[in-house]
């Protein structure tokens, strides 16, 4: 059996910047253990797999561990797969996934995903979180990630976690933010417990990061920096109960996988 792999470098105009994801597109669903072996073959952060189903398209998206509920910049790789490969004069497409329905539009060389917002709520920092990042956050609230603000954008460059700890605790993984110097916010992202010690972009944090920012700076649209050594940029905009995140991407390599 032979599968075509790409694989693309998410929110950056530049190769070797952003997020790196492979994508698989298939003509029918493979076996979720060889999904996740492909994945951990792959040694990405993410792989995302698409299949048109009788209902649509249907991605999912396994890290090196395990398979997950929502990717950003997988999805994004995904539709520049699919609007270069497979609907080249497309610029809308909709995958189904475990969290509903996302959809992608493509203007010129951007790419934009329409994500739910994600739930959060004011929380105490646990002890583990607190000795893991070094330093008491000026706020935390927690969701399917933890969410913790610090004082400056220098700040979140400099830290250094304590991944055996950050894997201790529950959830998926620790979004660090702050306000940015040169943009509206600034983030990082810690997942050890999924196989991603830091996340170079990571797309479905700003579900919660937008929202989080439009209130606190009371604007919609936002200019977002991930500050992994990778980097990457994200233009967000907060309408209603969605999300909507642009970026650019740049492809690296596509070939071919025997199995």
């Amino acid at each position: 059996m032979e599968l075509k792999i790409f694989q693309i470098d998410a929110f950056t105009s530049r190769l070797f910047g952003g997020n790196p994801a492979a994508v698989c597109p298939l003509h029918a669903w493979l076996p979720d253990a060889l999904m996740q072996q492909i994945a951990m073959e792959n040694n990405l952060a993410e792989t995302a797999f698409f299949v048109a189903e009788e209902s649509g398209l249907r991605i999912r998206w396994f890290t090196p561990l395990k398979e997950v509920r929502l990717c950003g910049h997988a999805t994004l790789a995904a539709a520049w797969v699919y609007f270069h490969h497979i609907e080249p004069n497309s610029n809308e497409v909709t995958f189904n996934s475990l969290s509903g329905p996302l959809g992608v539009t493509r203007k010129d060389n951007m790419l934009t995903l329409d994500f739910p917002v994600g739930e959060f709520q004011p929380a105490e920092p646990p002890a583990q979180l607190i000795q893991a990042i070094g330093m008491a956050p000026l706020e935390c609230y927690a969701g399917e990630d933890w969410l913790v603000r610090l004082d400056s954008d220098e700040a979140v460059r400099q830290l250094q976690p304590d991944m055996r700890l950050l894997h201790q605790l529950e959830g998926r993984g620790v979004i660090v933010t702050a306000e940015g110097d040169d943009c509206d916010f600034v983030s990082r992202f810690f997942a050890p417990k999924y196989g991603i010690d830091e996340d170079p972009v990571t797309g479905s944090a700003h579900t919660l990061l937008t929202p989080f920012w439009a209130q606190r700076l009371g604007k919609t649209r936002l200019l977002a920096r991930q500050l992994s050594p990778r980097g990457g940029e994200l233009q967000c905009q907060l309408h209603e109960a969605r999300v909507l995140i642009g970026g650019q991407v740049t492809p690296y390599l596509q070939g071919v996988i025997t199995l």
